[in-house]
């Protein structure tokens, strides 16, 4: 009766195995988070830096629309673009408009778009996101672990070219700004 037990299989959550399945097993690895490759998103905070022109070096963030709002251009679109991409968006514009002759533009992240951790931690929450931030160390500044958290991988939504997507990532997987990570609970 024991072995019969043993090899029963269950179906929990669309996946099917032996006793012992485990939350999220079923869904499918998120496609890696490369951090050099960083595109800006609503929420992003950036520096504009326009050689010899205070009046157009300021701070600035990037709205819900994506959009960034700049003195003498108005809204320039941000989102999805690199910062370095940004820059050269906002130089065409000074030099096309005639305000600028050869402006030289440096664009920097100021702030990124937060990360939230959920689920099997001590401290979920909104934290701040910061390059090469991993699986680990999203759990780290959230607290750590509780007892039932399964600590192998985790459950994360991420954000790409507005749509949302749900996958697993591992500890050494790198997350991405305004990832929503869920720490999984095991099954005992």
């Amino acid at each position: 009766m024991a072995s019969k037990l043993l090899t029963r299989r269950l179906v929990v959550g669309g996946c099917v195995a032996l006793l012992g399945c485990n939350p999220g097993a079923d869904l499918a690895p998120l496609p890696a988070y490369v951090p050099g490759n960083y595109r800006l998103g609503p929420g992003d905070q950036v520096r504009v830096i326009t050689f010899g022109e205070e009046h157009l070096t300021g701070e600035f963030r990037v709205d819900d629309q994506g959009r960034v709002a700049l003195p003498l251009l108005g809204a320039v679109d941000a989102a999805g673009r690199t910062p370095k991409e940004l820059e050269t968006e906002i130089a065409a514009g000074l030099d096309r408009g005639d305000y600028l002759r050869n402006p030289h533009v440096t664009v920097e992240v100021v702030a990124y778009r937060p990360i939230f951790v959920l689920g099997e931690i001590n401290k979920p929450g909104q934290y701040p996101y910061q390059p090469g931030m991993t699986f680990l160390t999203g759990v780290a500044v959230a607290g750590g672990f509780t007892y039932r958290a399964i600590q192998d991988y985790a459950s994360v939504v991420r954000t790409i070219n507005g749509k949302a997507s749900e996958g697993l990532i591992v500890q050494s997987s790198f997350l991405a700004p305004g990832d929503v990570m869920k720490v999984l609970e095991r099954r005992f």
